[in-house]
C-alpha cells in the first residue's frame, strides 16, 4: 500500500477529466507531478506540486490555478478533509479521519507485507566474488552486506533474486596460490622453510588450508607440484571457499549459487560468447597499444582478438587475448555475463569494490553487445571502509597477511552492528567505522537506538498484558491523534515510498536512514510522556487511548519489516 501513488493517480485522473474546466491546454507534464510529506511547520499529511507544474506548461499563475484545483479536490476526493495553498502554489492536504482509519486498518492487516510494492522482476545479483586466494577482508565486507541487503530489499518488494558468487579459480593468481599451498605442505611435512617469493601468498591462513589438506589426504604425494596440480588446485579452492563461506555465514549471508570460471572455460562458454560477438562484427583481429599501467616490456604488439568496446561507450577497445593467446580476465567476464544472460534475468546487478570503477564501462559495453541493448546491467561500487576507535585510526591483528579480515572484525563487533553500520552511508562514499560508537548504548549508536525502540514497545505491550501481534481496529468515530502521533503516522505512511525508492535506485542505505528517523520520533514521544501527563500512554496500568496503542503497534510493524530487510535482529528485551 503506497498512499502517495494512490493519491497521485487520483489527482492526475481528476485533472485530466477536468482539463477544460481548469482551462488547461497542455497536460503532458503530468509525469512531473509529485506528492510528498510537507515540512513539520505546515502540519499537513500531503503536499502536491501539480499547480506549479501545470501552470508552467500552460503559462498560468500557479497560485490562481491552485485555487481552482483546491475546490476541485475538496468536491471530488472524499478522503481529503482540508486543502490549503502555500506559496508559490503547493497544495497542502489533510486526510480525513475516516480515510486515515481505513488506511491504518489496512496496514495492520498487511503487517509483514506492508511496504511491498509487488514489482515481480527477475534479478541476478552478483556480489562479494572475492578471489579464492584468501579470507575476506573489511573491503569485501561492505560489498557483501550491501549486496545481501539489496537482495532482501528487492525480494521484499516482490521481486525474484538470485544471489550469485563468481569464483575466479583460473589464471596466474590461482597458480601462485596453489604453489603457496604446496610450499606450506612441504614446510609442514618436511620442515622446509617457506620461500616467500614475489607473487606468493604468505598469510598464515595458507598454513590452515595446508593442514586441512593433510587431514583430508594424509598420503598426498608432495614430490612434484605438476604431478598433483589439478588435485591440489581443487582441494585448495575448496578449503579457501569454505573459509569465505564461513565468514559470510557469520555475517548472515548465504549465496544461492557459485559459478566457477574454470567451468566456463572448460565448457567453452567464453569461446561461444566471443564467437557470438564475432558474428555481430563486434570482435576483430587487430593490434592494440599497451594498456595504461602495463609495462611496455610485458606487452607485445601482436595480432589478437579485440572487442569493439568503444562502440558502446567505453573509452577504448579491449583485448580479449593475452600475449600468449590465452583469454584475458575481461574475456572470461564476457563469457560469464553471457552465461548470466542465457538464464533469462530481467536485470543484472554487479556489486564492485572501490578498485573496480574502471571496469564498469567495458562490462556494460559487453552486455549491450551480447543482448543488442536489451538487457540492463547496473554496477554498484562500494567505496573503502576506514576503521577507527575513539576517533583514531584502528589497526587490528593481521594474521591473514597484509589486510584486516572479516574474521578479525567479527571478533571486535557483532554481526548486527556490522550489517547496520556498513549501510550507514551511501555505497558510493567512503565509510568511517568507529568501534567505540557501535559499542555505546545511546542515540549515536543507530542500530542500538532502533533495537531499543522495538524493545520499549514490547515492554509496553507486556506491561499491558497484550500481545503485540494482536489485531486492533481503529474506530473512525472516536479517531483523534495528538501532534506526536500524527508525525509518527505520517512517517509510517512514508515507509512504502521509501521501500519503493530504495528498490528503484538500488540504495538500501535509505532503509537505515528511515528506521533511525522513525525510532527518533518514537523515543521523542516516549520522553514527552515522562515530562507531560497529557502525552502518557498508560494510566493506572491501562492504555489511555486505543489510538495511541495502534500507532505504536504500527511503529513495531515497520521496524520488524525494515530490520528483516537489513538482516538485523530485534531483541524484545534490552
Amino acid at each position: 500500500m503506497n498512499i502517495f501513488k494512490q493519491y497521485l493517480n487520483t489527482i492526475k485522473d481528476l485533472i485530466t477529466k477536468n482539463a477544460k474546466k481548469l482551462e488547461l491546454v497542455n497536460i503532458n507534464a503530468l509525469s512531473g507531478i509529485t506528492i510528498e510529506i510537507p515540512p513539520d511547520k505546515f502540519d499537513y499529511d500531503l503536499s502536491c506540486n501539480v499547480a506549479m507544474v501545470l501552470a508552467k506548461t500552460n503559462k498560468k499563475n500557479p497560485e490562481l490555478l491552485a485555487k481552482s484545483m483546491k475546490d476541485l479536490l475538496l468536491n471530488n476526493v472524499k478522503s481529503f478533509s482540508k486543502v490549503d495553498i502555500a506559496k508559490p502554489g503547493f497544495l497542502n492536504i489533510n486526510i480525513s479521519k475516516e480515510a486515515l482509519s481505513q488506511l491504518i486498518n489496512k496496514i495492520i492487516k498487511e503487517k509483514k507485507n506492508y511496504g511491498s510494492n509487488l514489482k515481480d522482476d527477475k534479478y541476478n545479483l552478483e556480489f562479494v566474488s572475492a578471489n579464492p586466494t584468501g579470507p575476506m577482508h573489511v573491503g569485501h565486507c561492505r560489498g557483501a552486506v550491501f549486496g545481501d541487503v539489496l537482495a532482501n530489499l528487492l525480494i521484499f518488494n516482490g521481486n525474484k533474486v538470485t544471489k550469485e558468487y563468481y569464483v575466479n579459480d583460473h589464471g596466474n593468481q590461482i597458480t601462485n596460490f596453489v604453489q603457496s599451498v604446496f610450499l606450506r605442505l612441504r614446510e609442514i611435512k618436511f620442515n622446509e622453510k617457506f620461500k616467500n617469493k614475489k607473487d606468493l601468498y604468505p598469510g598464515e591462513y595458507i598454513v590452515d588450508i595446508a593442514k586441512k589438506i593433510i587431514k583430508t589426504k594424509p598420503k598426498i604425494n608432495l614430490g612434484n607440484l605438476d604431478d598433483i596440480y589439478d588435485d591440489l588446485h581443487k582441494l585448495s579452492i575448496t578449503f579457501s571457499l569454505d573459509m569465505i563461506k564461513n565468514d559470510l555465514k557469520k555475517l548472515g549471508i548465504i549465496h544461492d549459487i557459485f559459478v566457477f570460471e574454470s567451468d566456463l572455460i572448460k565448457n567453452k562458454i567464453v569461446e561461444k560468447a566471443v564467437n557470438k560477438l564475432k558474428d555481430r562484427d563486434y570482435v576483430v583481429e587487430g593490434y592494440l597499444e599497451a594498456p595504461k599501467g602495463e609495462k611496455d616490456k610485458n606487452w607485445k604488439k601482436i595480432k589478437r582478438l579485440i572487442f569493439k568496446s568503444s562502440v558502446f561507450g567505453d573509452d577504448t577497445d579491449r583485448a580479449l587475448q593475452k600475449n600468449d593467446g590465452s583469454w584475458t580476465y575481461f574475456a572470461s567476464d564476457v563469457g560469464y555475463h553471457s552465461f548470466k544472460i542465457s538464464r533469462k534475468f530481467n536485470s543484472l546487478i554487479n556489486i564492485l569494490g572501490a578498485d573496480h570503477t574502471g571496469y564498469i564501462k567495458r562490462i556494460n559495453a559487453a552486455v549491450k553487445a551480447l543482448t543488442e541493448n536489451k538487457a540492463t546491467l547496473n554496477c554498484k561500487v562500494c567505496q573503502l571502509v576506514k576503521l577507527y576507535k575513539k576517533g583514531k585510526p584502528y589497526k587490528m591483528s593481521k594474521r591473514s597477511g597484509d589486510f584486516i579480515s572479516v574474521k578479525d572484525l567479527l571478533g571486535e563487533v557483532d554481526k548486527d552492528s556490522i550489517r547496520f553500520m556498513m549501510l550507514s552511508r551511501s555505497n558510493d562514499v567512503e565509510l568511517d567505522f568507529d568501534f567505540s560508537k557501535v559499542l555505546e548504548k545511546n542515540k549515536d549508536n543507530q542500530v542500538f537506538y532502533i533495537q531499543y525502540c522495538y524493545a520499549r514497545i514490547n515492554s509496553l505491550f507486556r506491561n499491558l498484558k497484550l500481545n503485540l501481534n494482536n489485531t486492533f481496529e481503529v474506530d473512525a468515530k472516536n479517531f483523534n491523534l495528538n501532534i506526536y502521533e500524527r508525525k509518527i503516522l505520517r512517517k509510517i505512511f512514508d515507509w512504502s515510498k521509501t521501500v519503493d525508492l530504495a528498490s528503484l535506485k538500488q540504495e538500501p542505505h535509505r532503509i537505515t536512514f528511515y528506521l533511525y528517523d522513525l525510532a527518533t520520533l518514537f523515543h521523542s514521544y516516549w520522553s514527552k510522556g515522562n515530562d507531560n501527563e497529557e502525552f502518557k500512554f498508560v494510566k493506572d496500568s491501562k492504555i489511555k487511548n486505543l489510538n495511541s496503542l495502534i500507532i505504536i503497534q504500527l511503529v513495531a510493524i515497520v521496524i520488524e519489516n525494515g530490520m528483516k530487510i537489513l538482516g538485523v535482529s530485534l531483541p524484545i528485551k534490552m
